[in-house]
């Protein structure tokens, strides 16, 4: 098909050829982010924005699937964690089962994990239990709008299915697992089941962002189709178009 086709014209050399759950995958993402001046400008915005919604107060902040990222060059004392160890990695663990005391944490940070997790009711319940009272889950993922919907059931390689019932979905690898819609399912279509379910993590903010800026940068799988000194214009443009945006700030307040 046309979508695949662009998709491997577009590949970008360094990951092309290795398996997505593969960890040296992980860290020749790492090293894409910082090469692609584009992209790079989107993670520092993406972080700097969670970094703004941590609580202060006693606790820890920890984040989960951080392999590819540097989430703690803005967050302070941050621990970093991925389900395999990788390098700069602190600890090795899985969202759906942490490894604190209750109520040990101030502030679970993610990017781009949520919809990665088969069992999303696992990380609910452990952040329930690991976040002290005024903690705050605080996550960027994928956000379905009419215009990304078209984008990612067209044109991106993870699993897009916003018409599933259930939040649960195979699980395989912990890349290779996914279901792009689950965010937007879990805190937009199910709202009000999710809080009957978890009455101790009230939605505090939903902002959808970027309705165009991940799609030219060519994420961490793509070559960049825009250059650097572009951000800007694109970013006034995204600002137009917030509403349709391909990705949403969340942020969950432990009450």
């Amino acid at each position: 098909m046309a979508a695949d086709l662009l998709r491997r014209l577009l590949a970008h050399p360094l990951t092309a050829s290795l398996a997505v759950d593969d960890p040296a995958t992980t860290e020749l993402r790492k090293q894409i982010i910082v090469t692609k001046p584009f992209l790079k400008a989107i993670y520092d915005e993406w972080y700097g924005m969670l970094a703004g919604e941590v609580p202060g107060g006693p606790g820890l902040a920890v984040e989960f699937g951080s392999g590819a990222g540097h989430a703690g060059e803005f967050i302070g004392g941050l621990i970093t964690t991925e389900t395999f160890w990788a390098a700069g990695m602190q600890l090795a663990s899985s969202a759906q089962a942490m490894p604190f005391k209750d109520g040990a944490l101030r502030a679970i940070v993610m990017t781009n994990v949520m919809h990665h997790l088969p069992r999303v009711r696992l990380f609910f319940a452990e952040a329930t239990r690991c976040l002290r009272r005024g903690g705050k889950v605080m996550m960027i993922e994928p956000w379905v709008t009419p215009w990304s919907r078209v984008i990612y059931k067209r044109l991106h390689e993870e699993p897009f299915d916003p018409e599933a019932r259930e939040w649960e979905f195979a699980g395989r690898g912990p890349l290779s697992s996914a279901n792009i819609a689950l965010p937007w399912m879990v805190f937009s279509r199910d709202a009000e089941k999710f809080q009957g379910e978890f009455p101790e993590l009230k939605i505090e903010r939903i902002q959808p962002l970027m309705p165009f800026r991940y799609l030219v940068s060519g994420g961490v799988g793509m070559r960049s189709l825009m250059p650097g000194f572009t951000y800007g214009a694109w970013r006034a443009v995204d600002e137009m178009m917030r509403g349709q945006g391909m990705f949403a700030l969340l942020v969950l307040n432990r009450v």
